[in-house]
């Protein structure tokens, strides 16, 4: 397993993703697996660095594994922010006019609709939060 501890602040989102390019270089990953994972850790990551801490700094752990019997990815963030499970959140409406929706919830959605697996758990005050891609052969 691969690991990143970095300060959870969107301006550290180009070490996150060159550290999980650099992971998936590792690896054959069709490019369409690979661009809804980025896509993914993005908006997990993103998300984690707005919201996880309020206005003070904390860090993010980021680990990568593959498991190569079953071409499955497995990507986990631990922070210590503000307990927070996205996975309550309720779905955006993406039907409604522009206008008439909520902003908000769009990259919680977006994860759950690019990955195989997001899984949430609270453990001795750390949120963590994982997710799953499985390869396509």
């Amino acid at each position: 397993m691969n690991k990143l501890l970095i300060p959870a602040d969107t301006g550290n989102l180009g070490k996150v993703l060159g550290f999980v390019s650099h992971n998936l270089d590792s690896i054959e990953i069709p490019l369409k697996n690979r661009f809804q994972l980025e896509l993914a850790i993005e908006e997990a990551y993103v998300n984690i660095a707005k919201y996880a801490y309020g206005k003070k700094e904390g860090d993010v752990l980021i680990e990568y594994s593959f498991e190569e019997d079953h071409l499955i990815i497995t990507i986990k963030f631990t922070d210590c922010g503000i307990q927070y499970n996205p996975l309550e959140k309720e779905d955006p409406d993406i039907v409604s006019k522009t206008s008439e929706k909520e902003i908000g919830g769009l990259g919680i959605y977006l994860i759950k609709k690019n990955v195989d697996y997001l899984g949430y758990e609270y453990v001795n005050g750390k949120n963590i939060l994982t997710i799953q891609k499985k390869l396509k052969k």
